[in-house]
């Protein structure tokens, strides 16, 4: 299941300078480089410069971000993906695109614009990607259900991507909470994330006993299809970071039996479902081993190697801190060593296929 940019020339009735449309799955790009710069932030340990250079991926993320959206939306392609059963499931790559540059704008953009106008901008982007990620979650189901037919091996990473938007709501709303007045706007704010972390999150279970379903009765999947396994543990760690975060600032919401229930849910809960995570990373390693050792071409699926594992950085990271365990701190430095070499790797082969798609347009308009 090949998701690259098509590349062949176009008939001759087609203007041959036009770009190939551009799809959604890009804007996972977005969410593989801001999570590189926000888990930077969020690491239990730190050394000078690591901030600073986080900075600088974040304002990467964040042009990167304005140009995609441009793009996307100059092009008009939104029905014509819709009606399509794969490019579909990835319109929730650009809410989470949203989401993660305007964390990053409170974790680091801060120290660059001030902290009201990286509050303001989040608030912005918050708000923006949570109604598009509430949106995509609704419609994407019902496009499968109603009008979209899939075979019995359908199933696959991509059908994560419409759900897990507003757990990333959720983990990136809680940094809002502090910020919303106090009284029944804070409360409402803060239930509403735990409202759409569960809303992810079983809707995240549900679809990853599809996938396993598909992984075991069926055809072992190949080619660019494989990297879409990783999602499952972007989900998962987003679950984590979400609880974490969540509890952390629940005391300025609720009352205080609850909110140390938030704190107790999330270490114990966190860790069940870290665990659940490991597993599903080792499944996703060993799937691409295999598939790099038989061929892996690149497509833009290859973004789906960054983000989930940025958000197991964010998860470990958040229950080492809770806990104090010095292993679980380990954990993170490995992981986030380990999702700063993919992203560079991943970076650098969507630059040279971007270079290639511009020499093919030089060629279309010379001839």
């Amino acid at each position: 299941m090949d998701l690259s940019l098509p590349t062949r020339p176009a008939p001759p009735t087609v203007n041959r300078t036009a770009r190939p449309p551009l799809g959604p799955t890009w804007f996972a790009a977005v969410m593989g480089t801001g999570i590189v710069a926000n888990a930077a932030a969020t690491l239990p340990r730190t050394f000078p410069g690591l901030r600073t250079a986080a900075t600088v991926v974040w304002v990467g993320a964040a042009v990167l971000l304005v140009l995609l959206a441009t793009r996307y939306l100059r092009q008009r392609a939104i029905r014509s993906h819709a009606a399509d059963p794969v490019m579909a499931q990835f319109f929730g790559a650009p809410p989470m695109a949203l989401l993660t540059v305007g964390a990053g704008a409170l974790l680091l953009g801060k120290d660059v614009i001030g902290l009201d106008a990286a509050v303001d901008v989040d608030w912005v982007l918050w708000l923006t990607g949570t109604a598009l990620g509430l949106v995509t979650a609704c419609t994407v189901p019902y496009l499968m259900v109603t009008r979209h037919r899939f075979a019995p091996d359908a199933a696959f990473g991509g059908w994560l991507m419409p759900v897990v938007p507003p757990m990333v709501s959720a983990a990136t709303g809680a940094l809002l909470v502090p910020h919303a007045p106090a009284g029944q706007l804070r409360l409402t704010l803060l239930l509403g994330c735990y409202a759409m972390l569960g809303l992810g999150l079983v809707a995240t279970l549900l679809v990853l006993a599809m996938i396993y379903g598909r992984l075991v009765h069926h055809e072992v999947p190949t080619g660019t299809t494989v990297p879409t396994v990783w999602i499952g543990l972007g989900a998962l760690g987003q679950s984590v970071t979400a609880l974490g975060a969540l509890a952390s600032v629940a005391p300025s919401a609720l009352p205080a039996p609850y909110a140390r229930g938030t704190a107790v849910l999330a270490l114990l809960g966190g860790i069940v479902v870290w665990g659940f995570a490991m597993l599903w990373l080792a499944l996703a390693a060993g799937l691409t081993v295999r598939t790099i050792r038989a061929g892996l071409p690149f497509a833009p699926t290859w973004w789906s190697f960054i983000f989930p594992v940025g958000a197991c950085v964010t998860a470990t990271g958040t229950l080492a801190t809770r806990t104090g365990s010095v292993p679980l701190g380990w954990t993170t430095a490995v992981l986030y060593t380990a999702l700063v070499l993919a992203w560079l790797v991943v970076a650098g082969r969507s630059l040279l296929h971007a270079a290639q798609q511009l020499r093919c347009s030089a060629r279309q308009i010379i001839d």
